[in-house]
């Protein structure tokens, strides 16, 4: 995931799992926001490099990197991911999310949907570049946004499909 501006340019420019996509600087934040959609609908939402969120295609949250840390969803539950490095060796140890820090997830991603919607339907957001160059892949964010159910659902597992 995105970890230096060069990287979230790179979003738009290779990220080609996610056929449609869309970088936007929204007013009076600093990092941009880039939106991006697989072939079967899914979406993904990178804030900067940290947070990343993405969904499934009914929007259940899937993965997640947030604070550092990966986070998935197995089995309706969030997992997060801490990458341990000992002796030229590299191991994730996984670790069951509190009710309380899935809680403050779960919130802290809906007020980015809310502020992401409001902002899109203000006209508070400029595009900084999208693929494909023609469409309108703001409007397609506007209603995957839109049609966003009002309880986020954690998925069953983290793949697509």
């Amino acid at each position: 995931m995105a970890r230096q501006e060069s990287d979230r340019e790179d979003l738009i420019r290779e990220a080609t799992a996610l056929v449609e996509r869309v970088e936007l600087q929204l007013e009076e934040l600093p990092e941009p926001v880039v939106v991006g959609f697989r072939r079967d609908g899914s979406c993904s939402i990178f804030w900067g490099a940290d947070p990343v969120y993405q969904f499934t295609t009914d929007y259940n949250l899937r993965r997640a990197y947030r604070q550092g840390l990966l986070i998935k969803a197995e089995q309706g539950a969030l997992v997060s991911l801490e990458r341990r490095r000992s002796a030229g060796q590299v191991s994730l140890v996984r670790h069951l999310l509190s009710a309380t820090d899935a809680a403050a997830l779960v919130d802290e991603l809906q007020q980015h949907l809310e502020l992401l919607q409001t902002k899109i339907v203000q006209r508070q957001v400029s595009v900084n570049g999208q693929v494909p160059a023609e469409g309108d892949v703001v409007g397609r964010v506007l209603t995957w946004l839109q049609a966003f159910p009002e309880r986020l659902q954690i998925a069953r597992r983290p793949n697509v499909g």
